[in-house]
């Protein structure tokens, strides 16, 4: 196999999430094939050694693809149309089939078409598909703090508007409960029930040098991670969205916000003073 056929494979097997984002960016299957297959023609001008992440790179173009399209004059905005009846320019494969079917429901995505294009990028990327402030920072030209702002009023307008099921405040606080109840008991099928396989767990500096990892990937990983740990965490919301936070000897040292779908797809972990204090938290009652 050459090395531009190993490419191209790696690019099929992320097909399905890089059309799911640009399905939820432009409620258009029509827009979102095109805006894919924009994705492919970057990948090929890349310099494709010196990407040390591909999946994240794919994910974060098309999503740049999705904003140049959604900030041009020309973009029509049809969206509610499309999210209820269109039909994909081309037949999707089974598993591209089940991740829409999941991902695209039409309440949130009447709710989604409301949003300006970066707060639109900013929380389809982070609280739909766990991309990391970090990483959407440049996307949108803007600092991690300030993407963490724009996500958490995303939210806010989300969770006010919406009925879809995906984004329920509630039936996020039972997850993340479920999970947290799940890890102090040490019940590791459990936590791997209410993970996503492909997981994404993030800390900060600050809550590495704490013992814990800057990064961990997939349910089993995650769940080991946390078997048995959260003895201290107790729920509240992280900037508007269900999470946790950690409080020892009367001060909150850390804190946990999830990205929740039909299970947890990403947890972020807060421990820098600096950046504790730039969050709403509110311990849940």
């Amino acid at each position: 196999m050459t090395d531009a056929d190993l490419v191209a494979r790696r690019f099929e097997e992320q097909r399905p999430r890089l059309r799911a984002v640009a399905h939820r960016m432009l409620g258009s299957a029509a827009e979102a094939d095109d805006a894919v297959q924009d994705t492919w023609l970057r990948l090929n001008r890349a310099d494709i050694p010196g990407i040390d992440n591909l999946p994240g790179w794919l994910t974060t173009t098309v999503g740049r693809v999705c904003l140049d399209r959604l900030r041009s004059a020309g973009h029509r905005h049809e969206e509610t149309v499309d999210a209820v009846g269109e039909e994909p320019s081309t037949v999707p494969e089974p598993e591209q089939e089940a991740l829409l079917a999941e991902r695209v429901g039409h309440a949130l995505q009447v709710v989604l078409s409301t949003l300006g294009p970066t707060e639109r990028l900013v929380f389809v990327l982070h609280d739909m598909f766990a991309v990391s402030f970090e990483e959407i920072a440049p996307v949108v030209d803007r600092s991690a703090p300030a993407v963490r702002q724009i996500a958490g009023r995303a939210r806010r307008r989300v969770q006010g508007r919406s009925a879809d099921p995906v984004t329920d405040p509630a039936r996020q606080r039972r997850v993340v409960e479920a999970f947290l109840a799940a890890s102090r008991e040490g019940r590791f099928d459990d936590l791997v029930a209410l993970l996503d396989p492909h997981v994404v767990l993030r800390e900060d500096a600050a809550a590495v040098r704490m013992g814990g990892s800057a990064e961990v990937r997939g349910s089993s990983a995650v769940a080991g991670f946390f078997n048995g740990r959260a003895q201290a965490a107790v729920p509240a919301w992280v900037d508007g969205a269900a999470g946790a936070v950690v409080v020892l000897d009367g001060r909150i040292r850390l804190a946990l916000s999830f990205a929740v779908t039909d299970r947890i797809i990403g947890i972020e972990v807060v421990a820098d003073p600096d950046q504790l204090a730039d969050l709403d938290l509110v311990v849940a009652g």
